[in-house]
């Protein structure tokens, strides 16, 4: 579930610089590996299973159900956004021109549709963070290329990630490689650190300035989580009262890494 950032200052495309920053430790970021990964595990699970007959609701259960058994496994498992900020679900599920923050329901999947899934867990008290836009059955060439583009732009974030660099090198990069591609970057939701709480400092913009922002030193954890369209970057509330929509009903995409700040790179959890 992802924090909105427009009451945030925003100047010239850029955020302000965040000393508040928590740096987490080998140890600590060995507890977010093991997060990362189980997260990463059901993540897949769940793409396996959302085909067209499946509803959202059924996803999310299996979600829930699968955290059970992790638990079981390995103790101190939990759902990482039931009951944050009131989310009523274990996992996000955003379909078409919804782009975050969907609600789970009762309404078949259909051949054509284009699905968010976000999802993250805690172990540990630690979290993880991550998510994947999928095409469900056969789908157009549109939503095909729009998919394929932002699942990009994160990998093209992931490669500004390293010590040295700022959170405006990577929102730059992203930004750069998708209106490229022609599409347009949502402004008013972002990234976010992550560790003890799901959304820490610093904010990770997907737009911005090059040597601007927040400086990336070791030990920072982050998501990092391109949210792209294909009209209007302009968003207005779902009708579930969570999600957000493209105000024109354009085609959305999102994926998102939780990933580690190391001297020997950008190193990313939420992958199997």
């Amino acid at each position: 579930v992802k924090r909105p950032v427009a009451d945030k200052a925003e100047v010239d495309g850029r955020f302000a610089d965040d000393a508040s920053t928590d740096i987490k430790t080998p140890q600590e970021i060995e507890l977010m590996r093991a997060s990362g990964r189980i997260a990463a595990e059901i993540l897949k699970d769940l793409q396996e299973h959302a085909k067209p007959g499946v509803t959202t609701m059924e996803l999310n259960a299996r979600a829930i159900e699968l955290v059970g058994l992790r638990n079981k496994q390995l103790g101190g498992v939990k759902v990482a956004f039931k009951g944050y900020e009131g989310f009523p679900a274990a996992a996000c599920t955003s379909l078409n021109e919804i782009i975050v923050h969907g609600v789970p329901n009762k309404v078949p999947l259909k051949e054509g549709d284009s699905l968010g899934l976000d999802f993250g867990v805690t172990y540990k008290g630690w979290y993880s963070d991550t998510a994947i836009t999928i095409p469900i059955g056969e789908v157009s060439p549109e939503v095909k290329r729009i998919i394929r583009v932002c699942q990009e732009s994160l990998n093209v974030g992931i490669a500004k990630a390293r010590v040295g660099s700022t959170t405006g090198d990577i929102g730059a990069a992203v930004q750069q490689y998708v209106e490229k591609e022609g599409y347009g970057i949502v402004r008013n939701l972002c990234g976010h650190g992550v560790g003890k709480d799901l959304h820490e400092s610093p904010e990770v913009p997907n737009f911005g300035k090059r040597h601007e922002g927040v400086k990336l030193v070791p030990g920072m954890v982050i998501a990092i989580e391109p949210m792209i369209v294909a009209g209007s970057p302009l968003l207005r509330p779902a009708k579930d009262g969570y999600g957000y929509e493209t105000k024109d009903k354009s085609l959305t995409a999102h994926f998102e890494h939780t990933v580690a700040i190391t001297e020997k790179g950008a190193e990313v959890l939420t992958r199997i």
